[in-house]
């Protein structure tokens, strides 16, 4: 394959896992893996929390890739995609664990249209605490936080995070 063939390939791969993220979340993490998942809906104690272990599981492939592709001939397709796979990882742990959830402590706000729509639905996404009734599933992709608040009101205050007062308890009500 040539290396602007390996290029397009990478794009695709990286493109591609929004699509991959979005139906992990969607379907597995808030069905069968809310198991893991419901850690990342509550307050953190600690530094790890349960849906950590979703990030080692979905490096996995992309190690395999690398190592199918670098070590055991499997070709330059597969060092391009395990590597693509990588990428989307390294976007997603910038993107949702540092400036989202300011897991790593930064300066940086939002100041594009675009970073301040993904930032919002993500944190539209966090309002609710329970497996059903979320919007915004994706990561770097989402709907306008407009829609996404419409969606939230129509479904009502079931499972809905309570605001927490100035105290930094949750208020009462």
């Amino acid at each position: 394959m040539s290396v602007l063939g390996l290029a397009a390939l990478f794009l695709l791969t990286v493109a591609l896992m929004e699509g991959f993220a979005y139906v992990m979340h969607r379907w597995v993490m808030h069905g069968p893996g809310w198991v893991l998942h419901a850690s990342h809906h509550r307050a953190r104690s600690g530094r790890w929390e349960l849906n950590d272990l979703y990030f080692v599981i979905f490096a996995l492939p992309s190690i395999l890739l690398l190592l199918g592709g670098v070590q055991w001939g499997w070709g330059a397709w597969a060092t391009t995609v395990g590597a693509g796979i990588a990428a989307y990882g390294a976007i997603y742990l910038g993107f949702h664990d540092v400036i989202v959830h300011r897991r790593v402590a930064h300066h940086y706000v939002p100041r594009s249209a675009y970073m301040k729509r993904i930032v919002q639905a993500h944190r539209l996404h966090h309002a609710v605490e329970t497996r059903e009734g979320n919007v915004s599933f994706g990561f770097l992709v989402a709907s306008r936080p407009e829609q996404l608040k419409r969606q939230l009101a129509a479904r009502g205050d079931a499972g809905l995070r309570r605001a927490r007062n100035s105290m930094g308890g949750q208020s009462e009500a």
